[in-house]
């Protein structure tokens, strides 16, 4: 069984937790990072608004920031899964599914989200490729395209609003009563837009790629692409929660600046703690996160001294 002592433990390998990694390693701390490799996004077939890589593959990203690591021998990436943390509160035990066992004096999640789709039939082989829940990561890709807005919520006009911006040609399907005011739905027809409160009985695609909406009465629209309101996004884990983070009314958990949490030592950065941050707010808040936290380090080893 394989134990080690670092600084700092970091759950989660997206841009949030390499990019803390990074930060940390060039200012000579001791890092395990802990992924299992299955990223969010790892359902598209492009990231966008990432900043000199801006429709690059997500895996090609992750690989990019892999390969850059190497040099930093204080940074070791772990492929595995954490299982369980227990805080004595000097010190951090991450046990892992494969037995690995890393003692820290910090740790980091940047776990993120997963989804958890609604049941409408062919929403699941579509979403990542045609279906998207970001406009701002690929609006712009299917710009002036007709679209469809999936989902229902007491906010939604604000959402349609939002994809409006991206294209006029645009189908608004509640999978059921709307939960929109006269007045909003008044608003949505005088911009031209159809509302379609019928339930969806499919989606049908080609190799992901949208083609149609199927409703229960009967009636078909193509459509080339679409936007889910809310894709039902859970925390990936709740071992935060154990060990005394607050979840949120919005399922995000509760953190203070520089992604701190009530729990002295543990930090929160990316999705998890924002709902949304996009590639490069996650990256951004990791550097952030990780220069605060060897400020900390370095105030705290000097008093020792």
């Amino acid at each position: 069984m394989e134990h080690r002592t670092v600084d700092v433990t970091i759950v989660g390998g997206g841009p949030g937790g390499l990019s803390a990694a990074l930060v940390l390693g060039r200012s000579c701390r001791s890092v395990v990072l802990i992924d299992s490799g299955h990223p969010r996004n790892e359902v598209t077939y492009e990231s966008h608004g990432f900043l000199t890589r801006d429709g690059i593959k997500p895996f090609e990203l992750r690989e990019i920031a892999l390969e850059q690591m190497k040099k930093y021998d204080k940074v070791t990436i772990i492929d595995d899964l954490v299982e369980d943390v227990k805080n004595d509160n000097t010190r951090f035990k991450t046990t892992t599914r494969t037995g690995r066992i890393i003692s820290s004096r910090k740790i980091i999640f940047a776990t993120g989200l997963k989804e958890h789709l609604p049941m409408i039939r062919g929403l699941e082989q579509t979403y990542g490729k045609s279906v998207f829940s970001c406009p701002y990561c690929d609006g712009w890709e299917h710009r002036d395209l007709p679209l469809a807005v999936i989902g229902n919520q007491k906010d939604l006009i604000h959402y349609i609003r939002l994809i409006y911006n991206w294209s006029q040609d645009l189908l608004v399907a509640t999978n059921g009563p709307a939960e929109l005011k006269e007045i909003e739905k008044k608003e949505v027809a005088e911009h031209g837009i159809r509302l379609i409160e019928t339930e969806i009985r499919e989606i049908t695609s080609t190799d992901g790629l949208l083609k149609e909406f199927v409703f229960t009465d009967g009636e078909t629209i193509n459509r080339k692409a679409a936007f889910i309101v809310n894709t039902g996004a859970e925390q990936a884990t709740m071992l935060p929660e154990k060990l005394g983070v607050t979840l949120a009314k919005n399922g995000a958990f509760e953190t203070k600046e520089h992604g701190k949490t009530s729990v002295n030592g543990l930090y929160i950065i990316g999705d998890a703690a924002k709902r949304f941050t996009g590639l490069m707010g996650a990256a951004a808040e990791g550097y952030e996160t990780g220069v605060n936290m060897n400020h900390e380090f370095v105030e705290e080893d000097w008093l020792k001294k």
